[in-house]
């Protein structure tokens, strides 16, 4: 009478609602982790990257309750119907996800497990909110930011489950693929060599990092979550998605921290998150299609050299290029920074926001589709809630106002640091003498600016204004 505990996007053992329900039955568990074989869970190298080390903690973490994790690979529900026939499994668990793929597949799989005559329960680990529960007055979705976060504050929130004592483990375990020799890791060891640099998976560095911020960063986080220079953010939006740390633990311990701006600030973006759920589950085709359909007639520009270089980080353009670089070197970025590159790309190059957020699913940690797609389409203006049309972001206005003293470009970009703290934002607009003290040849240490800055707003505006004003 085995209980299979299907884990996916909560690869934790605290607040595990699932697992917690497996153990609490008294009976035999086998935690299970499939890798889909459509490849869409783990859309870029980044996030596989990640799964990989998140499924050996997780297995670590499991053996020490005196079970294990089964990892298998294929689709799904074949997998499972192989598993409740070898573990003789009377019931199935899991908890659940909210991208339109996803629900379709937990549909298909809880009516062939009732019909199965399996126990088949599904929980809710990954929000605080599910889409479903928060509405507007009328009883309809909410489609702007503001109204639906004063909805989330006035209901609260659950408290966060511990973790099991303990799991039972069944007479056989089946067999289980072993995690080193799935592919997960990347080929590009340079790559895989700066993630490792920067990260940890894993449960229990997700909590070391929410507990660290809470301490050291949560008081400044108002004043200093836009400076890329600083380590001003929490750092947990890779954690959150891989589900190493759930919400509930998250807002659990904002409430334990003093009223202020810094964790009224904390749980807004937190919210946020939430709402591009909320957003991608009341919209589906969201991740392709633009929220507001006067954007289907947008004449993007087809430039792949263009969209090339600013992927590569040789706009000419220090903050644009600094993200870039620090999005490849690390598979992070740093959110005002991912503002930023945004707008340039889809207002300074007209390129379409579909092939930025294909490059950030690649190239991120945190590669989350509902997250990815309400970010790119808040910049792009065609988003539910979004940044008006009129827009522009001015690089280096934002490099000068939260990079004052050019830490942020001097790391990213090592080949500029020589010029001053004044220079450094704007190197095209230097004296040749400068330059030359500096030792910088623009167009051959570092790129010429790729389009002007005043004659890209002014084609934006003009675009943006003839196709999309009034439209809205």
């Amino acid at each position: 009478m085995t209980v299979l505990v299907w884990f996916r996007r909560d690869l934790r053992v605290a607040d595990n609602p699932a697992l917690t329900w497996a153990a609490n039955t008294g009976r035999p568990v086998v935690p299970l982790y499939i890798l889909d074989d459509d490849g869409l869970d783990v859309p870029g190298g980044a996030s596989r990257w990640w799964l990989h080390g998140s499924l050996s903690v997780l297995d670590q973490a499991l053996r020490s309750k005196g079970s294990r994790l089964i990892v298998a690979q294929g689709d799904p529900r074949a997998v499972l119907e192989r598993l409740v026939s070898e573990t003789a499994a009377s019931a199935l668990v899991w908890n659940r996800r909210y991208e339109p793929r996803t629900i379709a597949q937990d549909r298909d799989i809880m009516t062939w497990g009732k019909d199965a005559g399996l126990e088949v329960t599904s929980f809710n680990a990954g929000l605080l909110h599910e889409p479903w529960t928060i509405q507007s007055g009328i009883g309809s979705p909410y489609r702007v930011f503001t109204p639906y976060l004063k909805a989330c504050l006035a209901r609260g929130h659950d408290a966060p489950q511990g973790a099991p004592g303990g799991l039972s483990s069944p007479a056989s375990w089946p067999v289980s693929l072993n995690i080193e020799t799935m592919g997960l890791l990347l080929k590009a060891s340079d790559w895989a060599q700066g993630l490792r640099a920067a990260w940890s998976p894993g449960e229990a560095e997700a909590q070391a990092r929410l507990e660290a911020f809470m301490e050291q960063g949560l008081a400044t986080y108002a004043q200093d979550r836009d400076r890329p220079a600083l380590t001003g953010t929490s750092g947990l939006s890779p954690h959150l998605h891989f589900g190493e740390i759930g919400p509930r633990q998250v807002a659990a311990a904002i409430d334990l921290i003093e009223p202020g701006e810094g964790p009224a600030t904390f749980m807004k973006e937190l919210l946020w998150r939430e709402f591009s759920h909320h957003l991608l589950f009341h919209n589906p085709e969201m991740e392709t299609a633009n929220l507001r359909p006067a954007f289907d007639a947008m004449p993007w520009c087809d430039a792949p050299d263009d969209l090339r270089r600013w992927q590569r980080g040789e706009t000419g353009y220090p903050l644009i290029d600094a993200g870039m670089r620090e999005l490849w070197t690390t598979g992070w970025m740093h959110n005002r920074v991912r503002m930023v590159v945004a707008s340039f790309l889809t207002k300074h190059l007209m390129i379409d926001w579909r092939l930025g957020a294909d490059w950030f699913l690649d190239t991120l940690v945190d590669a989350d589709a509902a997250n990815n797609s309400a970010g790119w389409q808040w910049v792009a203006g065609s988003g539910a809630d979004a940044a008006p049309y009129f827009r522009v972001f001015n690089p280096v206005a934002q490099s000068r106002r939260f990079d004052p003293d050019g830490a942020y470009l001097r790391r990213w970009l090592p080949e500029l640091s020589g010029l001053s703290t004044k220079d450094i934002h704007e190197p095209w607009a230097i004296p040749h003498m400068a330059l030359a003290k500096a030792e910088i040849a623009l167009g051959k240490d570092y790129p010429q600016p790729m389009i002007d800055h005043g004659r890209a707003r002014q084609r934006a505006l003009d675009i943006y204004a003839r196709h999309i004003q009034g439209k809205r």
